[in-house]
């Protein structure tokens, strides 16, 4: 006889199975509480109500953000409306089944970031990036005590975004580096003005013009961080774009497959929708155009990749592949068990990513 637990199991979306067996640490690193994920995840049958359960979480957090507000508690509005804006993010992440239910929770989580940003420590802004007769729209951050700090230009995956950064930002905060976490076009607010650019120099020629207008940032010391398909976006920036003085690209890509067999299927279909693509075929041709082949070697910054070897969406022999291709000086970092980005051991880069950063950027 089965019980209660197991009956539920078997009666889970498979959507929502994958989901449970692979976000978890993602969610809980980037600032999910993990009774949250647990509470939230236990109850959830069907993916259809993948984003209300979220959001619904997230409101609690909201609630307490909005009250601290009204207590005049600063700072811890700050932390609890991060906190709603990462579980209104997991609730739209992916889910692209009902954009006007998904494009709602988004909202939500640059409405409740948005809120936070003047309470944090050290504070944020929110910068609008000129892009092509529109913007492309971001979080900037300056360390403390700090005068024109160097900066780190950090690249979204394909279905993050800057709500979703708080820890990384703050890891590099601390080590004296301002940190500018951009949507680019299909990411984020950029998903509905913009399809994903695989030619991604030219968004971050923009994020680099714009810097340059600041007086409060130092130009000549620009990094570059980018995550999953962020991972492949940063290397590429860097192979066109030579005011970027260091690169870090987390479980990205070498070169994209046209065929999308073997993926994740809400992957896939977010993808297409991400590169505004009519069907698959298009989308296929989209991400035959992300490849850093023949273009690896103009890469003359140093770089730091870092590779799970458990990686089940980018295989691990892409990251040497493009070690073996830069031409500047490089960092593998392959770690044993690591999952996509590495989230399950996130111990093993975090700090030692930043950490290089600050050094070859003169922190």
């Amino acid at each position: 006889m089965s019980t209660t637990s197991e009956f539920s199991v078997q009666n889970k979306d498979p959507k929502v199975l994958s989901a449970i067996a692979h976000w978890a640490p993602r969610f809980v690193a980037n600032g999910v509480p993990m009774t949250d994920f647990q509470e939230v995840t236990a109850n959830l049958d069907h993916w259809d109500n993948w984003c209300s359960a979220w959001s619904a979480r997230a409101s609690i957090h909201e609630a307490l953000g909005r009250e601290a507000l009204t207590q005049g508690f600063g700072y811890s509005a700050g932390q609890h409306l991060t906190r709603a804006a990462v579980c209104y993010h997991f609730g739209k992440f992916l889910f692209v089944n009902d954009l006007a239910q998904m494009r709602q929770a988004h909202m939500k989580a640059v409405e409740c970031r948005n809120l936070a940003l003047p309470h944090l420590k050290p504070v944020g802004e929110r910068v609008a990036i000129p892009y092509q007769g529109r913007f492309l729209y971001g979080n900037l951050r300056k360390p403390q005590g700090v005068e024109r700090p160097p900066v780190v230009v950090m690249c979204m995956g394909l279905d993050s975004a800057k709500e979703e950064m708080d820890d990384y930002e703050n890891r590099f905060l601390v080590r004296g580096l301002a940190t500018l976490a951009f949507d680019g076009p299909g990411q984020g607010e950029g998903e509905y003005d913009f399809a994903l650019c695989p030619e991604y120099e030219q968004p971050v020629k923009a994020v680099v013009d714009f810097l340059e207008t600041r007086h409060d940032i130092d130009i000549n010391r620009v990094g570059i961080w980018g995550v999953s398909l962020g991972g492949h976006f940063a290397p590429r920036a860097a192979c066109f774009e030579k005011r970027l003085k260091a690169c870090v690209a987390l479980s990205g890509a070498y070169q994209r497959s046209g065929n999308f067999d073997g993926r994740p299927i809400i992957n896939v279909e977010a993808f297409r929708i991400r590169s505004k693509s009519a069907n698959l075929d298009e989308a296929g041709q989209v991400a035959l155009r992300m490849s850093l082949k023949g273009i690896a070697q103009n890469i003359t910054c140093p770089i730091y990749i870092v590779a799970g070897d458990k990686d089940r969406l980018t295989p691990v022999e892409q990251a040497h592949q493009l070690a073996a291709e830069v031409s500047g000086p490089c960092v593998l970092s392959v770690i044993e068990g690591g999952n996509h980005v590495v989230n399950n051991l996130w111990y093993r880069y975090r700090d030692q990513t930043a950490d290089w950063m600050a050094v070859q950027l003169k922190a």
